[in-house]
């Protein structure tokens, strides 16, 4: 177990990722998915989300349609509300998008273990560069992100990785 694995950690975070806890909780977003090993992933677990970072909350499922039917039941009522089925690296993936309190959330599934899918593993190696790199690496990283450089090629820049930014990512040694 790690500091991911809950949200709870976010209680004591900064004041933007107490707001994230206040209003995921208030909704109960993460109780509605319990059934699906909920993951809040990307920029703001690890502090370098910007004005408009959504919230990415993972998943897994069993049952594509039963996870549909039950993201439907839970949020269909939700601000601009979307269901997209997409194949991504040959994986059927669903994609569910919506606005809760100011803020956008992308609910992200598919039958693959959560601490397994890609955005978790970039997110926890992003982490351990965050820790060894330092404050000025971070803020590096964010004036990217403010840039319009996505997340895992502001790293690939920053580290002069060459290649496919999201694998090359993966592969890097800390």
């Amino acid at each position: 177990m790690n500091q991911f694995d809950t949200i709870t950690y976010l209680k004591t975070g900064n004041a933007i990722q107490q707001e994230v806890y206040a209003v995921l909780t208030k909704a109960k977003v993460m109780e509605k998915l319990s059934g699906f090993t909920p993951l809040l992933t990307g920029t703001y677990p690890i502090a370098i989300n910007i004005e408009n970072s959504d919230l990415d909350i993972i998943c897994e499922y069993q049952d594509r349609e039963s996870f549909i039917l039950a993201l439907t039941y839970n949020f269909q009522s939700e601000k601009d509300f979307s269901i997209n089925k997409k194949l991504i690296n040959g994986i059927h993936s669903v994609i569910v998008r919506f606005w809760i309190d100011g803020f956008e959330v992308e609910i992200f599934g598919q039958a693959i273990p959560v601490k397994q899918q890609n955005a978790y593993l970039h997110m926890i190696k992003e982490f351990e560069i965050l820790e060894a790199k330092g404050e000025y690496f971070k803020q590096q990283i964010i004036d990217l992100k403010r840039k319009g450089i996505k997340t895992e090629p502001a790293f690939a820049m920053l580290l002069d990785l060459k290649g496919d930014p999201y694998t090359a990512l993966l592969k890097y040694s800390v």
